[in-house]
C-alpha cells in the first residue's frame, strides 16, 4: 500500500468514529428527554438502524434545539448533584471550620494570623 491509500484509510476511520460518536449521542439524547413518546422514540431507532446517515442528518435538524437543552439541563443536574454529595461528605460547615480553629486559637496551637487564614478558607 503507497501513501494515499494510508491517508484514506484514516480519512475513513476518522469519519466512521465522529459518526458513532453522533450515532451515541442522538441514542443517548432520545433517552434522555422524558417527553417523548416510547413508540416516538423506537421509531427513530429503526430509522436510525436502517437509514443512518438521513436519520442522524434529519434528528439534528429537527431536534438539535433540543438536544442542547437537554444536554444542558443534564450537566446543571450533575453539578448540583456533585456539589450535594461534596457538601454531605465534608463534614463540618463554614461556622463549624471557624469555631475549630478558634478553639486551636485559644489553646495557643495556632495564632492571631493563622486564626484568620482559616477563617477566610472557611468562608469561601
Amino acid at each position: 500500500m503507497d501513501f494515499w491509500n494510508y491517508f484514506w484509510l484514516v480519512v475513513e476511520m476518522f469519519f466512521f468514529v465522529a459518526y458513532l460518536f453522533l450515532l451515541f449521542y442522538i441514542i443517548s439524547d432520545l433517552f434522555r428527554d422524558r417527553e417523548t413518546n416510547g413508540w416516538v422514540k423506537a421509531i427513530w431507532i429503526v430509522f436510525l438502524i436502517f437509514i443512518p446517515f438521513l436519520t442522524a442528518l434529519v434528528y439534528i435538524l429537527a431536534r438539535g434545539n433540543g438536544m442542547a437543552q437537554r444536554q444542558q439541563a443534564a450537566v446543571v443536574e450533575a453539578k448540583q448533584a456533585t456539589d450535594s454529595y461534596i457538601r454531605s461528605v465534608s463534614g463540618a460547615s463554614p461556622a463549624d471550620q471557624i469555631a475549630q480553629a478558634k478553639e486551636l486559637l485559644d489553646s495557643g496551637a495556632i495564632d492571631q494570623a493563622e486564626f484568620e487564614k482559616l477563617k477566610a478558607s472557611a468562608l469561601r
